[in-house]
């Protein structure tokens, strides 16, 4: 199993020969006072976010291609005229973390588990990605000289207030970052449209959304994904705590199988509660995935499927519903 981090980087090598030449846009919005986020256009609908103080900005991790985050860079530093004093790594992988380089002055704070992954994982997955595309060619990675695993850190930034914290699920590295003033919560990937938990634990992931839901905010900036507005927050807990809580009961349904595979395959995304267009697309490949991943986590390696198909004939079990 291809974990998120490789995963999304061989998914941006086959998006950038796609698209070879063409201008990369972003999505910018104001989401309070000082408070912006960014979204790429071109990949998984990825984020970032800033906070800008008077005299200096922190950037809440770095987006998938390099032209994306220098357009971000571009922004703060020649339209807002501040520089990046500080760069939030919410976790390792490669589409909120390779950015890193191109903020050669600022410290980069992040889970100490983020800053393991990116010299030994995330090494190795840049070295494959410059093989085959030079768009990568002046990326380098940057570990983080910053690192919290328990309790708050925090930043004041002008007249705000950031409270950095561990928010795991998606991953073990998953930190966020809440803007105390205006309730504005930068989760990284354990707020997606659609639960990703190969890289991560579903019971992590589960604390952690209920945690969100009881923070009273008025935004939350996801990982991937649009911007969820205070009279979205319930609904949306909600729906993603139904999403993990049907993943267990199709795995749970096809443990009881000897050969487990047709019970997750039939599983659709759809049936799961969520759509297959979410994340630019790649929501019903995050889900085979999703399911895969927590019957290994739950009950083993799937046992391989015999060759010889009068072997591979699964009795029906009469007590399947749930």
């Amino acid at each position: 199993m291809t974990p998120l981090n490789v995963y999304f980087s061989l998914q941006m090598v086959r998006f950038i020969e796609r698209i070879r030449g063409k201008k990369f846009m972003i999505q910018r919005e104001r989401v309070a006072d000082n408070v912006y986020s960014f979204q790429s256009e071109a990949y998984a609908q990825v984020t970032a976010g800033a906070i800008i103080g008077p005299n200096w900005a922190v950037l809440i991790d770095t987006l998938a291609m390099p032209e994306e985050t220098l357009s971000i860079r571009d922004f703060l530093e020649q339209e807002l005229n501040v520089p990046v004093r500080y760069v939030v790594n919410t976790h390792s992988h490669a589409d909120h973390a390779w950015g890193n380089c191109f903020f050669p002055g600022s410290t980069v704070i992040a889970h100490p588990m983020c800053r393991d992954l990116l010299d030994t994982k995330g090494r190795a997955n840049l070295e494959e990605a410059r093989k085959n595309n030079l768009s990568f060619r002046n990326v380098k990675i940057i570990l983080p000289q910053m690192t919290f695993n328990e309790g708050e850190l925090n930043l004041r930034v002008g007249k705000k207030t950031l409270t950095l914290f561990p928010l795991p699920g998606h991953s073990s590295d998953n930190v966020a970052v809440l803007v105390e003033e205006d309730r504005v919560l930068f989760a990284g990937d354990s707020a997606m449209p659609l639960p990703y938990i190969v890289d991560g634990n579903i019971d992590d992931l589960t604390a952690s959304l209920k945690k969100i839901g009881r923070m009273g905010l008025e935004n939350i900036v996801q990982g991937h994904g649009d911007i969820v507005l205070r009279g979205e927050i319930e609904n949306y807990i909600k729906e993603n705590l139904g999403y993990l809580s049907n993943l267990r009961k199709v795995v749970r349904k096809a443990s009881r199988r000897k050969y487990p595979q047709d019970i997750l395959d039939d599983a659709t995304v759809e049936s799961c509660g969520k759509s297959r267009v979410l994340i630019g697309g790649l929501a019903a490949e995050l889900h085979r995935r999703n399911l895969r991943a927590l019957y290994r986590q739950l009950y083993g390696e799937l046992p391989p499927i015999p060759d010889d198909d009068d072997e591979y004939y699964d009795d029906e079990d009469e007590d399947d519903e749930e």
